[in-house]
């Protein structure tokens, strides 16, 4: 009997020894992350997608019917203003002209000899051969052959008008972008102006139209800093700046955007027009601040702390209000809760206006022992506790 109790006493032994030594759970030294305040830039931003153009688009098109004889103009031709684009056959046209031309030849002379009937009429009624309704009709007569003048010469007039038409000029300095049109292709102008070229004015200065979240649109002003991407060259960076807002709405799929325009200068001409754009502006900015993590902001120490660190909490007990947070300094052996006052934060760096100073040193965080944990630091003593909780 007392074998046994000593082969069991022998066994538990061991068990615990084992326990002891190798299935215990050890814990690790409690290790404090931490970080000095930082001089740098920070800024908040506001992404979107939109598409590269041409900030001055020109559609010409002819404002008479006919065919088309010649072209001499062509995608990405380079063309002045006043150059000849194309032409159109003027077979009908030059015979409506030459038409026209012989009305007023015919009415010319018929005012001619209407002129002279007058004179003589008028002498005859002024010595009474002829009567006062014989005077009036020549005089009436005179009158229409005159009136019949001017409206031919109008009529010559619009008919060289529309022969001018026939030739088809560029209006500006640019680059052709579309071509709508082929030789032998018949084009009517009878309700609306047929497009013939597309013609971008100026290449090396482009636009991006951005579109704008509506919960983001609040926070765009006119001369904020804008970059973009576009997949065409996706290594590059190119810069820009807010230049219009337009307040006429877009609505797709109940989702509202506002088409915001950016300058994008394109000195190099790699933009193409239609690229699609990924845009980030630059809401606010700050240069040479004051930084510190925002996981700084997050940190709170718990019990097991208090082994080897006075922790000193702050002795305001109300939650920090807008532009105001705590952090926690290390000081030595203690950990000291100061109040910051903050500006821009961007989730990844917060902006210090006050409060610390860029020797302090930040706790971010713990490594090793048994703290730590979002559970641990959610239930810390030291933190305030919200109003109408424990």
């Amino acid at each position: 009997m007392k074998k046994t109790i000593l082969i069991i006493a022998s066994i538990l032994v061991v068990l615990a020894l084992v326990w002891y030594f190798f299935l215990r759970t050890k814990e690790q030294p409690v290790t404090l992350t931490t970080e000095k305040p930082e001089t740098g830039n920070i800024f908040t931003s506001v992404t979107a997608t939109g598409t590269v153009q041409p900030v001055d688009t020109v559609i010409i098109g002819t404002q008479v019917s006919g065919t088309i004889s010649a072209l001499y103009a062509d995608f990405n031709s380079t063309v002045k203003k006043g150059q000849l684009l194309a032409e159109l056959d003027k077979t009908l046209i030059q015979a409506t002209v030459d038409q026209a031309k012989a009305s007023v030849a015919q009415a010319q002379s018929n005012e001619k000899y209407q002129a002279a009937n007058f004179s003589r009429q008028k002498q005859l009624y002024e010595t009474g051969s002829i009567s006062k309704a014989e005077y009036d009709l020549a005089l009436n007569t005179y009158q229409v052959a005159t009136a019949n003048v001017s409206n031919v010469k109008a009529q010559l007039r619009s008919a060289e008008r529309n022969l001018s038409f026939t030739q088809i000029y560029s209006p500006i300095d640019g680059v052709v972008l579309g071509r709508s049109v082929s030789i032998g292709q018949t084009v009517a102008a009878s309700f609306n102006t047929p497009t013939i070229f597309t013609i971008a004015k100026d290449i090396t200065k482009m636009q991006v139209q951005a579109k704008v979240d509506e919960a983001d649109i609040g926070t765009v002003l006119k001369g904020q800093r804008a970059t973009f991407t576009v997949d065409a060259f996706i290594d590059d960076t190119f810069k820009g700046s807010v230049k219009e807002i337009r307040l006429q709405p877009s609505i797709s799929s109940n989702v509202v955007t506002y088409s915001t325009l950016i300058d994008a200068p394109n000195d190099d001409k790699k933009l193409k027009p239609g690229m699609t754009a990924n845009i980030m502006i630059y809401t606010k900015e700050v240069n040479d601040a004051l930084l510190v993590s925002a996981q700084a902001l997050k940190f709170n120490p718990d019990s097991a702390l208090l082994k080897n660190y006075e922790i000193i909490a702050d002795q305001n007990k109300k939650r920090p209000g807008p532009g105001t947070e705590y952090v926690w300094v290390l000081q030595d052996t203690k950990l000291v809760q100061k109040q910051i006052k903050t500006g821009l934060n961007n989730n990844t760096h917060v902006e210090v206006l006050g409060g610390i100073t860029a020797n302090d040193i930040i706790v971010t965080g713990i490594e090793g022992g048994a703290s730590g944990t979002p559970a641990a630091a959610a239930s810390s003593p030291f933190m305030p506790k919200r109003p109408g909780r424990k």
